[in-house]
């Protein structure tokens, strides 16, 4: 039961045309005025230099024969020496980004309660997505009975439309073939739609799971808050939202994102590694930083500012934080840790 806002007319999407980049040509060195640049001539021809330039010219020569044995050392006009820079903290030791996915279920739900011991879920919606075309493949959307719906004034279902004559099971078998296929799940605010699933008539879910609210860090330029609504996403990629709590509906819209977004494999890399919670370490004049880096004040950490991060982002934040929990598994239980994409012929 998610409250988003109302929506405006949709006009016919044109997914746009992902960039391709070209290389460009390396201009040569050195260029025609520095390449026929000589020493110049002594201007004594065939007479001795001076003891002292003999002297010097001998230091210069001990000088190249040292050159010459540190290839290390040789410094070209293209080249200019630096001190060598220790590796960032905590990088060092970071295991390589997971593969990512081919294939994404992308599914929403609408429930009649906040949580399973609640209320039941009325409705699924789910789009399978090929992450390297950036095509739908197929989509299903169904309600499933229910006697009583306390959020119809979110959702709009009422129940006893749950209820009329309709083949709610064929849907969930179609479903089921369209997990049986995905490589990973992504929802929106993953958290709430996971705890359907294994209740009830819904299946459990044993797929790599991937939250776009949580896990996935957009882009700075397009001026999100860490934690975007479905509608807040949507228009900062241009998708108009013309309606809002239906469970397909919300499906769509992050389609039209991913089919609008260029670098959607490195965010999607992103977004499968572990996360631990941890906890901000700052005085309460600082509490700025913690908000600016996505931390939430009082949830779920009572009285502290705490967030999921993995451990790229929590060498790169800077202030100190304390870990809350161990860190949590990268896959469910049960699921290989380094899951590999493969597609059937």
């Amino acid at each position: 039961m998610k409250a988003d806002a109302d929506g405006t007319a949709l006009p016919v999407h044109q997914p746009s045309s992902r960039s391709q980049h070209t290389g460009a040509a390396i201009a040569a060195w050195p260029p025609a005025s520095l390449a026929a640049t000589e020493e110049p001539e002594d201007p004594r021809h065939g007479e001795a230099p001076p003891a002292d330039a003999r002297g010097h010219r001998e230091e210069a020569e001990a000088s190249d024969r040292a050159a010459a044995a540190s290839p290390a050392e040789i410094h070209s006009p293209l080249t200019k020496r630096s001190p060598s820079l220790p590796p960032l903290p905590g990088l060092s030791d970071t295991p390589a980004l997971p593969t990512c996915p081919e294939r994404l279920l992308i599914l929403d739900t609408e429930t009649t309660a906040l949580s399973p011991q609640q209320g039941q879920c009325i409705e699924v919606g789910a789009v399978l997505f090929d992450v390297t075309s950036r095509s739908v493949l197929m989509q299903v959307s169904f309600l499933l009975p229910c006697d009583r719906n306390p959020a119809q004034a979110i959702n709009g279902i009422p129940a006893a439309v749950s209820r009329l004559e309709q083949p709610w099971r064929s849907g969930l078998a179609c479903f089921e073939a369209m997990v049986a296929d995905a490589d990973a799940v992504l929802a929106h605010n993953a958290a709430f739609d996971r705890q359907w699933f294994g209740n009830g008539e819904l299946p459990a879910l044993c797929k790599p799971w991937i939250c776009s609210m949580e896990d996935i860090r957009w882009p700075a330029e397009r001026q999100l808050r860490p934690t975007p609504s479905v509608r807040d996403l949507a228009l900062a990629y241009g998708v108009p939202v013309w309606a809002a709590h239906r469970a397909l509906t919300d499906c769509i819209y992050l389609v039209q994102v991913f089919q609008r977004c260029d670098e959607l494999e490195a965010l999607l890399q992103g977004a499968l590694e572990p996360r631990r919670l941890v906890r901000a370490r700052l005085s309460y004049d600082e509490r700025q930083l913690a908000k600016d880096a996505g931390f939430r004040w009082n949830e779920p950490v009572p009285k502290a500012w705490s967030r999921r991060l993995s451990e790229r982002e929590i060498a790169a934040l800077p202030f100190p934080v304390d870990p809350v929990e161990a860190e949590e598994p990268a896959r469910p239980r049960g699921e290989l840790p380094a899951p590999q994409w493969r597609r059937s012929a």
